[in-house]
C-alpha cells in the first residue's frame, strides 16, 4: 500500500488500524535541538481522542503516546522520530456483520476493489479517523518547528449541520469552547442542532477555517507545488473532508478583478487579504486562510440499502460506536495537517537560503 507518507523534507509516516494493536508513526526529517517531550504530544492527542464532547463516539481511549525514538535528554536528535498509542477499547464484535457487506459513504467498496477482495471490516481498518493519531503527534512537532519564527496557527468550527457562525468569527479561544466554537453563541445553537440530529438517528457535517499567522513571505515552491496546492493536499488527506478553500475561495469566482485584487501598500503591507496569503503559490506574508468542508460521518443509526461483496441487495442498520459529526475531532487533525505543510514549507525555503 503507497501513499502512506507526506512531506519532502519533514516527512511523516503512518501506520496502524483501528481495531489492531495500535497506530503511530515516524517523521523524519526534524532538526535537531527542539524541547520535546511525551506530555508535548500527549496535550495535542487529547484534543483528538474519542469520548469528548456532545458529538463524540462513546469508545474510550487514553490514546497515551509513547516516544520510541529521536529524543534524548528531551531534545530531538535529528534522527527519526517514532512514536506509538495503543489501541486499549477495540469492540471488534461490532463489526461482524460487516465482513460481507460495505457501509454506504464509507471506504468498504473502494478497498475491496482496490484491493482484491481484501480488507480489515473491523471499524474502517486503515481507513479509520484512528490514523490521524499519526498526524496530529506528528503535528505538534511540526508546531514546534514553527514556533520558533512565530507562525501561530488557529483553528475552529465556522459551520455545523448548516449553522454558520458570523463571517468575521474569531478563532483565539475557539479550543476552549465546545465544537471549538468561535463564540458561546454557537454552542447554544449548534448544541440544539446536534440533538435534532440525534433524535432523527442522523449525522452533522460542518466548515471548519484554520489562520495561520506571522508567516514569512516567500514560503512555497512555485509550479506543481505551489504552498495552496500543498496545503490542499494535506487538509483533503484527512477523511471526510469534501472540499478546500484558501481566502475567498469559490466566492472569487464571482467578484470582478477590482474587487478581488489585493492592493499592495508601503512596508510589504496590503490592503486586503482576498488571496488569503497566498499568491503564484508562494506566501505574501498575510495570514493565510484555508477552509475545509466536512462531510457527515456516514455510519447513520438509520436502514440503508446496499449490497454485499457478491453484488446481492442488502438492507442495513450499522451499529457499534460512532461520532455524531467529525467536528470538533477533526479540527486538531486539520491544524495538525496545516503545521506539517508549512514546517516542511519553511525547511525547505532554508535549505535554499543556505547557499
Amino acid at each position: 500500500m503507497s501513499g502512506n507518507s507526506f512531506g519532502r523534507l519533514l516527512r511523516l509516516t503512518s501506520f496502524g488500524e483501528s481495531h489492531g494493536f495500535g497506530v503511530g508513526g515516524m517523521l523524519d526529517g526534524c532538526p535537531a535541538g527542539l524541547e520535546l517531550s511525551e506530555a508535548d504530544i500527549q496535550a495535542a492527542l487529547d484534543q483528538r481522542k474519542p469520548g469528548q464532547g456532545p458529538t463524540a463516539t462513546k469508545r474510550k481511549e487514553a490514546d497515551k503516546v509513547r516516544l520510541l525514538s529521536g529524543v534524548f535528554e528531551g531534545m530531538t536528535t535529528g534522527t527519526p522520530i517514532a512514536f506509538y498509542v495503543a489501541n486499549e477499547d477495540q469492540r471488534s464484535r461490532d463489526y461482524g456483520e460487516l465482513a460481507d457487506v460495505f457501509r454506504p459513504g464509507h471506504a468498504d467498496w473502494t478497498y475491496f476493489q482496490k484491493f482484491g477482495g481484501i480488507r480489515d471490516y473491523r471499524g474502517g481498518g486503515r481507513a479509520s479517523a484512528r490514523e490521524t493519531i499519526a498526524r496530529v503527534a506528528a503535528g505538534a512537532i511540526a508546531k514546534k518547528i514553527l514556533w520558533r519564527c512565530g507562525v501561530v496557527i488557529q483553528a475552529g468550527c465556522v459551520e455545523l449541520g448548516g449553522i454558520a457562525a458570523p463571517e468575521a468569527a474569531d478563532l483565539t479561544d475557539a479550543p476552549m469552547r465546545p465544537y471549538f466554537a468561535p463564540s458561546e453563541r454557537m454552542v447554544a445553537l449548534w448544541d440544539a442542532r446536534v440533538e435534532e440530529a440525534r433524535a432523527a438517528g442522523d449525522t452533522l457535517g460542518g466548515i471548519v477555517a484554520v489562520v495561520v499567522k506571522n508567516v514569512p513571505a516567500g514560503l512555497g515552491e512555485p509550479v506543481f507545488d505551489k504552498l495552496d496546492a500543498v496545503l490542499a493536499h494535506a487538509l483533503m488527506s484527512v477523511g471526510a473532508v469534501k472540499g478546500v478553500e484558501v481566502g475567498d475561495g469559490f466566492a472569487a469566482a464571482r467578484l470582478t478583478g477590482a474587487r478581488n485584487n489585493d492592493p499592495l501598500l508601503p512596508g510589504g503591507q496590503f490592503a486586503s487579504n482576498h488571496a488569503g496569503g497566498i499568491l503564484g503559490g508562494i506566501s505574501s506574508g498575510q495570514d493565510i486562510v484555508l477552509r475545509a468542508a466536512v462531510k457527515p460521518i456516514a455510519s447513520i443509526a438509520q436502514k440503508q440499502r446496499t449490497v454485499d461483496k457478491d453484488g446481492r441487495p442488502r438492507e442495513i442498520l450499522i451499529s457499534g460506536r460512532h461520532d455524531l459529526s467529525a467536528i470538533p475531532r477533526i479540527i486538531p487533525v486539520l491544524s495538525a495537517m496545516t503545521s506539517l505543510a508549512l514546517a516542511d514549507a519553511l525547511l525547505l525555503q532554508r535549505r535554499m537560503e543556505s547557499f
